[in-house]
């Protein structure tokens, strides 16, 4: 069974920590490391957290490895992601994916970031399919077209 993300105080230094090299554009994770943006879905204030875009198949997505996060439900309400590290900032409006597409973006996710594993019932070695059973626990949003 999968592990259920909670954010606790050690989490929230790391975010801290990682948000002041992205911000300073310091790369996290070798490029995929980059601060999101989202307009907040109730208070209309701009939330920022560290996320990684991963590229599969020519295409740059958003995936969440830890579930239904705030950013995931203000992704929903208002589908812009305004990602920058330093100086460099893109916004892009977002798509999210069904399963089917989920599935090859979530297995390439857990293999390039492989400390989410433990948030996932399908394992490192799992086939597509077993990763798009988890695609509505674990939502991906494609980075569809650039505003920039």
């Amino acid at each position: 069974m999968a592990r259920k993300y909670r954010l606790g105080v050690t989490r929230k230094a790391a975010n801290v920590v990682i948000g002041a090299l992205l911000e300073r554009g310091i790369p996290v994770n070798g490029s995929t490391g980059f601060l999101l943006t989202t307009r907040g879905r109730r208070s209309g204030v701009d939330r920022t957290t560290p996320v990684n875009v991963l590229e599969v198949a020519g295409d740059r997505w958003l995936v969440s490895p830890y579930g239904q996060v705030g950013w995931v439900h203000n992704l929903r309400a208002e589908p812009v992601a305004r990602l920058w590290r330093g100086r460099r900032r893109e916004t892009w409006e977002v798509e999210e994916a069904d399963a089917a597409t989920a599935g090859p973006v979530l297995r390439a996710y857990v293999r390039k970031i492989p400390v989410t594993a433990p948030f996932f019932d399908a394992k490192l070695t799992g086939s597509p399919a077993a990763f798009a059973a988890e695609a509505d626990r674990h939502p991906v949003f494609r980075l569809a077209r650039s505003r920039t």
